[in-house]
């Protein structure tokens, strides 16, 4: 599929704007031609183009100079400069300012397509760079996402499915699921792997936004619109737009998302004219959708088209077994991001349990967040489960349990059976008794309760506890 679509030619000989008109839109790209510099930067003003092909000597303004206007306002814009004067000199002149390629006339207009062929595939292997570098998910060696549970497993043969075909998948799940995971593992593993990867998330732009955020819009289509703006699905062209929480789009933008589903074809606000795009749309929501239609909040013409395929993110609780697998990988990566020396080395096998035993109703997302908070409070070699947040962890309530067998704490009929309430309250009291019997020093104050200084300060933070009020105390 071409990368580049939209061409726009500026010359002032009739005769070369009719032929590259012809054989290139005969290639399948959208062509615009004009007749002078001074037209070429309003018309790259006025909207968005992958191509400028652009002649030296024009009326007006030259194209040397219009070169280097359209690249400092337009970085992304591939130029290509033609002359029937050139030199040597006028050529590097060219390039120097930014153009990708010089094309001396007379030529065959074969020679401008293997120009731009040229040009594609090297966008594609910059853009392929860019998202390597930028891949910074837990994956295996074979590039799946982290996980051996059977729920996760059946995921990913769904993807393996999914991925080299161009229909339109919804992705279904809990908040800190991984959903936006599963999206990009399904266009990593397309033929579109080397074209962008755009996500948006419906529900973070005001609905008076998110017509132009998507479509784009041309100058002065509203108020403070001083220049075109290219949506976010002709930056997806060719790759796949992720709609993360699409059931907080606004009906008017639902409209026009069926129309693109439909008809491959986007309209910015403020413009006449329609641009063929083509990308793979997935979409994603933690709300029920079905529901949502059956309010009226949601097109159910377009959930028809949205729900080709569903794709459904498994809780943590439904995959217990990853949980240490998971950790593992967030302490790895928290160990560098934190600079942590010496790296922590694992976890306690009480600390493991606790985890494997949690519900994790924040799902992934909590996990990631606990094994942060764990890594930046652990003293030694490894995580305690005092390192872990309250709510894993449990200690009985100073004077809400009696001794069974065996010593074991049995809670009285009508106590506050909170674990989480009562955990903070014992460590909060530990705290201030520590800070009281050292007069506030927190160095010693950290001795006397066996953590790290780091540690006490962030719990001094968390509480909001006052030492000198407390050395008062004393």
């Amino acid at each position: 599929m071409p990368l580049f679509r939209s061409i726009l030619v500026a010359d002032d000989e009739p005769s070369i704007r009719h032929i590259l008109t012809l054989v290139l839109t005969d290639r399948g790209y959208d062509v615009r031609a004009v007749a002078d510099g001074d037209e070429a930067l309003k018309e790259l003003a006025a909207r968005d183009y992958d191509v400028l092909l652009c002649d030296v000597r024009m009326p007006r303004k030259d194209g040397l100079a219009v070169l280097r206007e359209a690249r400092g306002a337009h970085p992304g814009l591939t130029v290509v400069v033609m002359s029937a004067y050139g030199s040597q000199e006028q050529a590097l002149e060219a390039v120097s300012a930014g153009a990708y390629d010089y094309v001396q006339k007379p030529f065959k207009p074969e020679e401008i397509v293997f120009v731009l062929r040229k040009a594609e595939e090297r966008e594609r292997l910059v853009r392929e760079n860019r998202r390597l570098k930028e891949a910074g998910l837990p994956s295996t060696a074979r590039g799946h996402i982290l996980g051996e549970s059977a729920a996760l497993q059946a995921v990913l043969k769904q993807v393996a499915r999914l991925a080299p075909v161009d229909t339109t998948v919804l992705i279904s799940g809990e908040s800190g699921t991984g959903k936006e995971l599963i999206a990009r593992e399904l266009h990593a593993r397309s033929p579109r792997a080397a074209l962008p990867f755009v996500a948006v998330n419906c529900g973070a732009i005001p609905g008076g936004l998110i017509e132009s955020e998507l479509f784009g819009h041309a100058k002065g289509a509203f108020t403070d619109a001083r220049s075109a703006k290219r949506g976010l699905f002709a930056e997806a062209d060719g790759g796949t737009l992720f709609l993360d929480e699409v059931g907080e789009l606004p009906l008017p933008a639902q409209v026009k998302l069926l129309r693109v589903l439909q008809e491959g074809e986007i309209r910015p606000v403020g413009e006449s004219r329609v641009e063929k795009v083509d990308v793979r749309v997935v979409a994603a929501t933690l709300r029920d959708l079905g529901r949502l239609v059956e309010k009226g909040e949601f097109r159910e013409d377009l959930y028809y088209r949205l729900n080709v395929v569903n794709v459904r993110m498994p809780p943590l609780r439904e995959r217990r077994e990853d949980v240490s697998l998971l950790a593992r990988a967030f302490l790895h990566r928290f160990n560098k991001e934190l600079n942590r020396e010496p790296p922590v080395e694992g976890l306690t096998a009480d600390a493991e349990a606790l985890m494997a035993a949690y519900a994790w109703p924040g799902n992934v997302r909590e996990l990631e967040n606990a094994m942060e908070r764990a890594v930046l409070l652990a003293d030694g070699p490894h995580i305690l489960p005092a390192n872990l947040p309250e709510r894993l962890w449990a200690a009985p309530a100073p004077g809400s349990a009696a001794t069974g067998p065996g010593g074991s704490a049995v809670p009285q009929a009508g106590t506050d059976l909170s674990l989480k309430r009562a955990i903070r309250d014992l460590e909060e009291s530990y705290i201030r008794a520590a800070l009281r019997r050292t007069k506030g020093n927190r160095t010693r104050a950290a001795e006397v309760l066996d953590i790290s200084h780091r540690a006490l300060l962030y719990k001094i933070k968390e509480y909001g506890i006052d030492p000198d009020a407390e050395a008062e105390r004393g």
